[in-house]
């Protein structure tokens, strides 16, 4: 279940430096996101599982949000990047 975590942020990242800004939170939740959607299909009563994917939404969307806030325009291109239904 683990992902590549660099591949993700060199791909969503500003700069060279850039590791936690919310873009490349976003992305990295949004794979997590997608595994556990998918672990999810496979065990449905994996009810612990179920509740870390609750979380991960909860915190991505508190993350989407404060993007729009702050930088609407870069918000736009990253639901069109990740393909999140917003």
């Amino acid at each position: 279940m683990n992902i590549d975590k660099s591949v993700i942020k060199s791909e969503y990242q500003r700069h060279d430096r850039d590791t936690g800004s919310s873009e490349v939170q976003i992305a990295i939740l949004t794979k997590e996101i997608e595994k556990l959607t998918a672990h999810l299909k496979a065990n449905k009563k994996d009810h612990s599982s179920r509740y870390g994917l609750l979380r991960k939404v909860q915190n991505r969307r508190n993350l989407l949000d404060y993007l729009k806030r702050e930088n609407e325009a870069g918000y736009r291109e990253l639901i069109k990047k990740l393909g999140i239904r917003r």
